[in-house]
């Protein structure tokens, strides 16, 4: 016995030992493996494997990929997974955050236009996964960036099982220490797993489920919002930022009319001290409401008054619910044929967000955006020993992931009459009647309206996949070939009802432009559906030789054609200067399209000669003695490695999203100056009126140099 004062302790005659970490002495790729013991035994929030990524060396635990992109593609970033997860876009070894590859039991499990993953398993479904962060085999292209293979459990020939539920609970939580309000938190994420024999020894099966509920109050933070003296035409707290003039002879005339006295072009709004409409146009910097703009009287209302000291805003009140549902089911049978193996992946989501700004949308109450989702996989493989030396696997697998991301909700219905916009070729002509709603209005601080943005996104993914592998001696010899087909049909809403933008241009404050309609700019969008569409094919040979126990020399070929993305139907341009369409005549000279002459169906050539050769080295030191010993830790205990390779990565579907919408499929329309709010398309500075361009009339997809379309209306565009 062992004691400690008068506690006896008793060395335990069955203990754990721990016997360090693993070294793999003869892999060349650098990478990383962690278990699903590792995985579960970590307090993760949200229950995502990607959360792990930032243990790996090299892997910056930092993505760009989450902010909205706004673009013809749509004003967003990467798509969460399950509706709140991270779909694992960061940059590993200072790869782009696009140059990612994600598999799950070895089938491409990536959403091809962000590339991040499109689908995140249950956490204690996961038996391990693997990042390659560098030097891969042969057998693995398409990525420059990191490779991150998932592997899920199966079943044995004892059953087996587990439950979990995580809870979090408003009741546990404290208010945030900027928000005048505690706001409500209610989340449960619950399931289990469950796997056994079918038939002992010969058929295995292994299922999982697991359920999200989420209730969870979003803090706006702290908003600055117009004070009460502000919201009556009162802007004395304003009367620095007051500083433009009044530009244009068309604007100072209708203000003369608005106020009841002269205004001239030049004349500033204010000056400090001014008190006489003789020193300025406002003077006192009190804007009378006989000059404020229709539209800006009625949507004042939707701007929320303070509510922390005179001119803060900020509430948890109004929360976002998730509800998420995953599953899968696992078969094994070890027959005849070889090991075949079964796998589906099921995930929906429902999502209900209060403040879709993701999707350019408010960040004020009032104007929520419901996005939802599914997400499945099918993967069939077979893996047949050939006599005592070969293996051959093959797989086959269908990716489906579609989401409907940012519909607009919250201030649909809302007319436009009712919001004061005046109705004809000078005022809104809405692109997507189901959605018209309020306006939705962009200050510097704020957002209000409803949601600008909406996609819906179908991804379909079929894959193809061979490896043979022999040992020979000393040497492993592995072949194989993959083909994957990609397509991603896209249904966005671009403002497709039109956005104003409020930046303090005219009067130095954004809040009095406002007043005044009088905005820095407005703009609207019309795209049509677009069916994308990418090839890959990659064949490969590859031999690991271990040229003596300690060192291994693996080296190979590969073979990779990478087909950039095209869209179905042509609806893409580009430009080439001094060419003409010939299917499109009339179009602006060196603005031309595929089927053109010398114009490919794809945004960039197909190359063929996309050649990797790749090069690894593995050296475990052998030192049993001596101070070498102590440096390396003994044989098998440190592993030296180096390695050259030559990758090409995926293009991502994103870019060919910004040559579609351009006309004539589509339009991208800005206000050539700042306009008036009422009447978005007469100019505020001298009362012209610019052509009324929606909706925009799309050309048939029969369009081609034996069918050209000269009915184009090209004088709108140029």
């Amino acid at each position: 016995d062992l004691c400690r004062g008068q506690i006896p302790l008793k060395i335990a005659p069955n203990c754990e030992s721990w016997a360090g970490v693993h070294v793999k002495t003869a892999d060349t790729q650098m990478g990383q493996v962690i278990t699903g013991k590792q995985i579960v035994t970590v307090p993760l929030n949200g229950r995502s494997y990607t959360d792990l990524f930032a243990l790996q060396p090299g892997v910056t635990p930092v993505t760009t990929s989450a902010n909205p992109n706004v673009s013809s593609g749509g004003a967003f970033g990467s798509i969460p997974v399950s509706g709140s997860l991270d779909p694992g876009n960061f940059s590993i070894n200072g790869q782009r955050e696009s140059a990612n590859g994600f598999m799950l039991n070895g089938a491409d499990v990536e959403e091809g236009v962000s590339m991040g993953a499109a689908v995140v398993p249950n956490l204690d479904s996961i038996a391990e996964f693997r990042i390659l962060s560098s030097n891969f085999d042969t057998e693995y292209g398409n990525y420059s960036g990191g490779l991150i293979n998932v592997v899920t459990k199966s079943g044995t020939n004892q059953f087996h099982g587990d439950g979990f539920e995580f809870l979090r609970n408003t009741d546990l939580d404290a208010r945030n220490f900027f928000s005048p309000s505690r706001g409500q938190f209610n989340q449960n994420q619950f399931g289990g797993t469950f796997g056994g024999p079918i038939r002992k020894d010969k058929i295995f099966f292994f299922a999982d489920y697991q359920g999200t509920r989420t209730v969870e109050g979003l803090d706006t933070g702290l908003i600055p919002v117009p004070s009460v003296a502000d919201r009556n035409g009162d802007l004395a707290d304003h009367a620095s930022l007051l500083t433009g003039m009044v530009s244009g002879s068309y604007w100072a005339g209708l203000l003369s009319q608005k106020l009841g006295y002269s205004v001239t072009p030049g004349e500033q709004y204010y000056t400090p001290g001014c008190s006489t409409a003789s020193q300025c146009v406002f003077p006192n910097a009190v804007i009378p409401q006989n000059a404020w703009s229709v539209p800006a009287q009625r949507l004042l209302q939707y701007i929320p008054e303070p509510n922390l000291g005179p001119s803060i805003f900020s509430t948890a009140a109004f929360a976002e619910h998730l509800q998420d549902d995953k599953g899968s089911a696992r078969v094994d049978a070890n027959t005849r044929l070889g090991m075949l193996s079964v796998y589906y992946f099921l995930d929906n989501y429902a999502l209900n967000n209060p403040y879709p700004v993701q999707q350019g949308g408010a960040n004020l109450p009032g104007f929520n955006a419901l996005s939802n989702g599914q997400a499945q996989l099918v993967e069939v493989g077979d893996t047949k020993t050939l006599g005592a030396s070969a293996v051959n696997e093959f797989r086959f697998s269908y990716l489906r992931d579609a989401n409907n991301l940012g519909q607009p909700q919250g201030g649909v219905g809302v007319s436009l009459a009712s919001q004061g916009f005046v109705q004809g070729p000078a005022g809104i002509v809405p692109g997507f009647p189901k959605a018209q709603g309020v306006e939705t209005v962009v200050m510097n601080n704020i957002t209000f309206g409803t949601n600008p943005f909406s996609l819906l996104q179908v991804n379909n993914t079929y894959e193809w996949l061979d490896n043979f592998s022999k040992v020979m001696g000393a040497h492993t010899l592995k072949f194989g070939a993959e083909f994957h087909n990609d397509s991603v049909k896209q249904l966005p809403d671009l403002i497709a009802n039109g956005e104003f933008e409020f930046f303090g241009s005219a009067t130095g404050s954004d809040f009095a432009d406002f007043l005044l309609g009088l905005p820095s700019v407005y703009s609207q969008q019309s795209s049509p559906a677009f069916h994308e569409l990418s090839r890959y094919a990659g064949l490969y040979a590859q031999d690991s030789w271990r040229v003596r126990p300690n060192l291994t020399l693996n080296y190979g070929l590969r073979w990779d054609w990478v087909r950039p993305w095209s869209e179905e139907y042509n609806q893409i341009s580009t430009l080439i200067p001094g060419e003409e369409s010939v299917k499109f005549p009339g179009a602006p000279l060196g603005y031309v399209f595929p089927g053109d002459p010398g114009i490919p169906s794809t945004i960039a050539p197909t190359p063929n000669d996309d050649f990797s050769p790749r090069v690894g080295l593995a050296y475990s030191p052998k030192w049993s003695s001596g101070f070498l010993r102590e440096l390396t830790g003994g044989p098998g205990k440190t592993s030296v490695r180096a390695g050259f390779g030559r990758f090409f990565t995926a293009i991502e579907g994103l870019t060919v999203a910004y040559p579609t919408g351009n006309p004539p499929y589509g339009l991208t329309y800005v206000s050539p100056e700042p306009p008036l709010f009422a009447t978005p398309f007469v100019g505020a500075q001298t009362g012209k009126q610019y052509p009324q361009q929606f909706p925009v009339n799309v050309p048939p997809y029969n369009v081609s140099p034996q069918n050209p379309d000269a009915n184009v209306n090209w004088s709108l565009y140029t």
